[in-house]
């Protein structure tokens, strides 16, 4: 039996909001919307959903913003709807957080297959995830790196920082700090990185590394504008400058 998947969609407008909201549920799709941020926020406390649609333009707080907030406490995947045309601008709501954007205005049809799209990557992370955290006879139980003060354990993907409080990580970065942490004082390029750190399914973007990277560097560093540890080497890649990595039980 087909598991219906839940679907949010977060937009202003009701003559864009609700006739989506009727197509969708004929893909057999159990979908939730909402006019704002403050609807949006109130869904969220009741129920949790597989794939978040936020339009950018929002009245209040903006859909970035609430990208970002999803991103960084819940781990909801999110797709943009956008009328920003400028790839800079686009690229920033990747960078917040986003695993995709459709370009308003849009084909419903293509959005669903977005949609579809980003549920299967998921999917398949999360089938790749629990094949790498099972038990073995002969694999170690080394499971946790520590690094400048940083713990980062492999199983639970909890990254904790050095006055022990935890940093939450989408699954992107999750992967990207493990590929990192693997390759310690090495340059590596961007292609190194994406073969590191790619799952069959995923779609990248163009220098979708270098979001990645400045997402994680949020997280890592004191000023991600002066970065101590993950270091950007110009026309080579990225290195994690760190001293004293252990793996360890």
């Amino acid at each position: 039996m087909n598991v219906r998947r839940s679907i949010l969609i977060v937009d202003d407008h009701q003559s864009i909001r609700d006739p989506l909201a009727t197509f969708m549920r004929r893909y057999d799709f159990d979908v939730d919307t909402a006019c704002d941020g403050l609807a949006m926020r109130q869904l969220l406390k009741d129920r949790s959903y597989d794939l978040i649609i936020l339009d950018v333009m929002l009245p209040g707080e903006d859909g970035l913003s609430l990208c970002g907030f999803v991103a960084e406490h819940i781990g909801t995947p999110v797709i943009l709807l956008t009328a920003m045309t400028d790839q800079a601008d686009r690229v920033a709501g990747l960078e917040i957080g986003a695993d995709d954007y459709v370009l308003k205005p849009f084909d419903p049809r293509e959005l669903v297959a977005r949609v579809r799209s980003v549920l299967r990557r998921g999917a398949r992370r999360r089938a790749d995830d629990a094949a790498q955290a099972a038990p073995t006879a002969d694999v170690s139980a080394e499971r946790r790196y520590t690094f400048e003060g940083w713990s980062f354990d492999l199983t639970t993907r909890e990254l904790q920082d050095p006055n022990l409080s935890p940093v939450p990580l989408t699954t992107a970065e999750f992967h990207l700090l493990r590929a990192l942490l693997e390759n310690p004082n090495r340059v590596l390029s961007r292609q190194q990185l994406m073969d590191l750190t790619q799952r069959e399914g995923d779609a990248f973007f163009d220098r979708s590394i270098d979001t990645q990277i400045s997402r994680l560097r949020k997280k890592l560093e004191s000023d991600p504008r002066q970065p101590r540890m993950l270091k950007t080497v110009r026309g080579d890649g990225y290195l994690l400058a760190a001293r004293n990595i252990s793996l360890a039980p």
